[in-house]
């Protein structure tokens, strides 16, 4: 649908809403001082699209409840703008940085190219990092494509029985020699017992593989992790820790946004590019989850991983 169209669209509902509203309160009193008040009121909102309330005080209980019922409508008309709103300004910051983040490794490309054609020297080191650049935009493209996928549901999840505490233990497994030789001090919490839920495997060692990996890029400077796995009623919990920068508090909000990245990010020591979060939330929503993040900076920074428990 053209985007031009749903404002529209929206505002038109809105007006027939309230004209339905309006008849309701016509038929039932006609010449009710209050009723006219409402009436003023919602005139003013419908043709100045403004977000305030209905208002007027009133003995009557259906007169009460009809404003009761008309700010509820009001509310969700309000909500029905932030979020198209959201998802406008959304749309653009995902072309800008979709753009800028394809074009910088492509440039670079383009720099080697050129010097591999006008030199004979270190040739072979030339090509390896045409091919690491060439690497870089492909894997950039193809997080890209899978988190489209992942939205529009052109990807579903088989939801199986699995054991969290087995995973968890192999994801520490996989990456403790990393963190040893980069004298990370490494905490993990994980218990002996069985902790079954109904999820994805693959889904599953996706989010963990993209949480530590951006634990240890960007929690460098703390020297610390901790992966922690625990269960509370119905729930289970897969808790990532580290102690570095951090992140901060106008910030957390945004770390989950389709190719937000924070400025310092955008180092190209550190290669992030703003899509494993979106993917790694948008993995957690299929299995009936949630991923959330706390964060303190330089003190602790906590994404966590809840998934429902098999119960049955």
């Amino acid at each position: 649908m053209n985007q031009d169209i749903i404002p529209v669209l929206l505002s038109l509902l809105v007006i027939i809403e309230f004209t339905i509203i309006l008849f309701l309160i016509y038929t039932i009193k006609k010449n009710d001082k209050t009723l006219k008040n409402i009436s003023n009121t919602i005139h003013h909102i419908v043709t100045y699209n403004t977000d305030e309330k209905v208002m007027s005080f009133s003995e009557n209980k259906c007169i009460i409840g009809l404003m009761e019922n008309i700010n509820i409508i009001l509310n969700e008309h309000q909500k029905i703008k932030a979020n198209f709103r959201k998802s406008e300004l959304s749309s653009k910051r995902m072309l800008s940085n979709i753009s800028h983040d394809l074009k910088t490794p492509l440039t670079v490309i383009l720099g080697y190219l050129e010097i591999l054609l006008l030199s004979n020297a270190s040739e072979k080191d030339t090509i390896i990092k045409v091919y690491e650049k060439t690497t870089e935009v492909i894997n950039l493209i193809n997080k890209f494509f899978t988190l489209s996928k992942i939205e529009s549901g052109d990807i579903q999840l088989t939801l199986e029985k699995i054991n969290l505490a087995e995973l968890c233990r192999k994801a520490a497994i996989d990456y403790y020699q990393i963190l040893t030789d980069k004298n990370f001090t490494v905490d993990i919490q994980i218990p002996e017992e069985d902790i079954i839920i109904s999820g994805n495997e693959d889904a599953i060692c996706r989010i963990l593989n993209n949480l530590i990996s951006n634990a240890i890029r960007y929690g460098y400077e703390g020297k610390y992790i901790g992966i922690k796995l625990y269960t509370d009623c119905n729930t289970a919990f897969i808790e990532i820790k580290d102690k570095g920068k951090g992140i901060d508090k106008k910030n957390v909000s945004n770390v989950f946004d389709r190719l937000y990245t924070l400025d310092d990010s955008r180092n190209p020591n550190l290669g992030g590019n703003g899509l494993g979060l979106a993917i790694a939330k948008s993995l957690a929503q299929k299995q009936n989850g949630s991923l959330e993040l706390v964060s303190i900076p330089y003190k602790k920074t906590i994404f966590t991983l809840k998934l429902p428990l098999l119960t049955y």
